[in-house]
């Protein structure tokens, strides 16, 4: 395709895909700056990460990974995906409000990128318009994708299939054609590495797999190469560009590793054991589950979802549409009957992985070679999360199915109007099973100016999913603040949260001067909690002053 014509295309389907993902994140959009989807924790954690991203790139880029938060605590940001891809969106607006639109933008952005990757991916590969935009749509709102409503980590992953397609186009290559080095472009190949490099970034939950499917990739790349080397040369500025793009994807890789090999080595503990897989690996029962808010399938699945020991993690349906669409692509397909072997054995290993140790052996000849034997799966949260390449190659599959002709047999091609029904039955069928009802609550507001007080600063109640609040407010000027949480917690923070429930004591203060924490803001929301007392106290005895804010007792030390 000449470069006006992919232009043009590239840039209605860029806006049809934020429009349609405006229409399915509803009502997102509505409240943007009030609201958040899913709930208020996470999210509130995300967008705090965001916002943090951005305030340390204009003021202290070196100490990005120690954060305002979980004082006294270095490399924070590296307790979770740290999102720091997105730091650049941080450097726009301010304070929690701003970090809230911020989030809400991001999270509609994230389903319009998914499927404009998953577009170009299988244009490059050679399917059609149409069967291009049903699987676009599958991929991007796959009732899987809902599960993780909550988690911006997770629903950033258009970079994966729009990397693939920038390195496919830049080595010439495609499912119809195979290799035509006459439309090799080390440009877009160069653009690729960046962009797989730009994925990374987000984070290592969905990165680790990606960096080692790129890995294995090039061994094929290069084995290709080495055996059409003597007839057909590889051009020597697609080398360039490729080994540039690889050294540089492999250097940013690494960067962004360094802290969480530290907080590795600093606390044994974040690594995650064979006992957390056992709990967290889903059964095959969760590849045909969808998320308690699926407009389709919600309530009709309520039993046997209830029967998970870790929802979300565990509902992992790509839809029933796109499995229905894959099947046949098995058979009748634009794809070549090798190409669809290689899909089909993909879709096999990457569900087989996504079990974790819920397969024969308990994982032994699965998931638990990868967190053996490949850095970085040790430190993965779930495996279900692999469930996302299942769901790639059997959109691809149906894409096959769905493209107008094959070099074989053709479809459809007696019955133009066959397949036009058929067509928009695939996308009705899509777009249907990626309805949701995300609820969108309410973001609590701040009683008491954070960026007022004397830092460090700590409030009460302090516990897992309150401290992700208390960051969010911490976006006003980021004072620093002993609340935190987040996808590591350090066993030594639930000893000090212990320690504050007798607040104001001698030990508690003592140990709070220790730390050289100067602000103790009590909310109102300790009422019936552990840390109520404090409510009632006002700390004369320890040196303490206390003021009031609407309903917060504020005691300065």
């Amino acid at each position: 395709m000449s470069p006006r014509p992919l232009a043009t295309e590239t840039a209605v389907a860029a806006v049809a895909s934020t429009v349609l993902a405006v229409a399915m994140t509803w009502p997102t959009a509505r409240h943007p700056i009030r609201t958040i989807p899913q709930d208020t924790y996470d999210p509130s954690l995300q967008a705090w990460q965001v916002a943090w991203g951005g305030h340390a790139l204009r003021h202290h880029p070196l100490g990005i990974w120690t954060t305002n938060a979980v004082f006294p605590e270095h490399l924070s940001l590296a307790f979770s995906d740290s999102l720091l891809g997105y730091a650049p969106f941080g450097l726009l607006g301010s304070g929690p409000s701003a970090a809230i639109l911020r989030y809400n933008a991001l999270f509609v952005l994230s389903f319009a990128v998914a499927a404009l990757g998953l577009y170009a991916l299988v244009r490059q590969l050679g399917a059609d318009r149409a069967a291009a935009v049903v699987a676009a749509v599958a991929f991007a709102y796959a009732p899987w994708r809902f599960a993780h409503a909550g988690h911006l980590n997770i629903l950033s992953t258009g970079g994966i299939p729009l990397a693939l397609a920038m390195l496919a186009r830049g080595h010439g290559w495609s499912f119809r054609s195979g290799h035509a080095p006459e439309t090799v472009s080390p440009a877009w190949a160069f653009a690729g590495w960046l962009t797989a490099a730009g994925q990374v970034s987000l984070g290592f939950g969905l990165g680790t797999p990606f960096v080692y499917v790129l890995a294995g990739l090039a061994v094929v790349t290069a084995l290709g190469r080495f055996r059409r080397h003597r007839r057909r040369p590889t051009p020597a500025h697609l080398l360039r560009a490729d080994l540039a793009g690889g050294a540089l994807f492999l250097l940013i890789t690494a960067a962004l590793a360094v802290p969480y090999l530290r907080v590795l080595a600093e606390h044994p503990d974040a690594r995650r054991t064979v006992d957390w897989l056992d709990l967290m690996s889903p059964s095959v029962q969760g590849f045909f589950l969808a998320g308690e808010h699926s407009w389709l399938w919600g309530s009709a699945q309520q039993g046997a979802r209830s029967q998970l020991a870790v929802g979300g993690e565990m509902e992992l349906l790509p839809g029933f549409t796109v499995l229905a669409l894959a099947g046949l692509g098995l058979f009748r397909s634009a794809w070549t009957v090798r190409v669809r072997l290689f899909l089909v054995l993909g879709v096999v290993i990457s569900a087989w992985m996504a079990l974790g140790t819920r397969t024969p052996g308990n994982g032994r000849y699965g998931y638990l070679l990868l967190y053996r034997f490949l850095p970085g799966f040790d430190g993965s949260r779930t495996p279900g999360r692999l469930v996302l390449w299942t769901i790639l190659l059997l959109c691809l599959l149906a894409a096959g199915a769905l493209t107008r002709s094959s070099p074989g047999r053709p479809i459809a091609r007696r019955f133009p109007s066959r397949r036009g029904l058929a067509l928009t039955l695939a996308l009705l069928g899509v777009l249907a099973e990626g309805v949701n009802r995300t609820p969108h609550p309410l973001v609590p507001t701040a009683p008491v100016s954070l960026a007022a007080l004397p830092s460090p600063t700590l409030v009460l109640p302090t516990d897992e999913l309150a401290d992700l609040h208390v960051m969010l407010w911490s976006t006003a000027d980021f004072p620093t603040v002993l609340n935190g949480s987040s996808g590591y917690n350090p066993p030594n923070r639930q000893a000090f949260r212990d320690a504050m429930g007798t607040f104001p004591d001698r030990r508690s203060v003592r140990l709070l001067r220790s730390l050289g924490v100067r602000t103790v803001v009590v909310l109102p929301e300790a009422a019936g909690t552990a840390y109520e007392w404090a409510l009632g106290q006002t700390g004369r005895r320890f040196g303490l002053e206390r003021s009031d804010h609407h309903g917060a007792a504020v005691f300065t030390l």
